[in-house]
């Protein structure tokens, strides 16, 4: 009977670690396994950071790049690099069980340094505003945290799904959507903000063209008149720069709006209150 009950227990006992192993499928179609959830993780976007925090992995997470500043406490962790270049040597020395990537994000270059040293590394990818959803539970599951990745992942959708409900009916305004001024950068159909300006009820001027930023020329600008741009915080105020062209309807109406570039440039729940913001602006032009 003691050996049975014995028996038993260590089954009991071993069941944990079991249940603790891992296997997803990144968006570069590789599969990751783990036996037990990373609990070295580094992050080297912003959002992918935020979303790691979002899904109660925040511990896990041992290093970020240089532009981690949200939440409050992503800013005391080391820095290992940023979008342009990533320091090896520190990402090594915080012996990282798994690195996050965009791809499309950070550079080719070095993703696959990365795994020349023998690192795994999760590819991430999104374009579209009910990506963060599927980021959410991808990075909950990947850290253990499957359960809250889920719950998040539910809260993001029905808000979402709320937002578009409440999307104030008015005749499309035409949006130039303005992320950069030397050079002139906007974004094009596939990104998540022309997503964004159409759920409000607008249309991206640029929304023909392929690239997520693709640089523009000022003719083109013009040539596809914009009645309204559009702008997020981290850019250069582009108010002074169009007023030489009077003819353009967005310089006529005095049509410029600047909004939130953490909450609408970042795939995190927090996309919610940056689409919200600008539906409420596209809405108060169209009055």
């Amino acid at each position: 009977m003691n050996r049975w009950f014995y028996l038993f227990l260590g089954l009991l006992l071993a069941l944990p670690s079991q249940a603790e192993a891992i296997r997803v499928r990144d968006d570069a179609g590789q599969t990751l396994e783990f036996k037990h959830p990373p609990q070295r993780i580094i992050s080297l976007t912003p959002h992918l950071t935020e979303l790691l925090f979002a899904v109660g992995a925040g511990t896990q997470v041992v290093g970020v790049d240089s532009a981690s500043d949200y939440p409050a406490a992503a800013q005391s962790l080391p820095r290992v690099g940023d979008y342009s270049r990533i320091n090896f040597e520190r990402i090594l020395a915080l012996k990282p069980d798994l690195v996050m990537v965009w791809v499309g994000g950070n550079r080719a270059a070095d993703i696959h340094g990365l795994k020349k040293m023998g690192v795994q590394v999760l590819h991430t990818q999104a374009t579209q505003l009910k990506d963060v959803a599927r980021l959410l539970r991808l990075l909950g599951t990947v850290s253990g945290h499957a359960g809250q990745g889920e719950a998040a992942a539910r809260d993001f959708t029905t808000r979402l799904s709320t937002l578009k409900g409440g999307a104030t009916q008015h005749p499309p305004v035409d949006v130039f959507y303005q992320v950069w001024d030397r050079p002139l950068m906007t974004v094009g159909g596939m990104h998540w903000i022309s997503d964004a300006l159409t759920l409000c009820g607008a249309r991206n001027v640029f929304v023909d063209l392929h690239a997520l930023s693709p640089v523009v020329s000022l003719e083109a600008v013009l040539q596809r008149s914009p009645g309204l741009i559009v702008s997020g915080t981290d850019a250069p105020d582009m108010r002074r720069q169009w007023q030489r062209y009077a003819s353009l309807p967005a310089v006529k109406n005095q049509a410029f709006i600047r909004l939130d570039a953490d909450r609408l440039h970042r795939l995190t729940p927090r996309l919610i209150e940056g689409v919200a913001e600008l539906c409420a602006a596209v809405a108060a032009y169209a009055r």
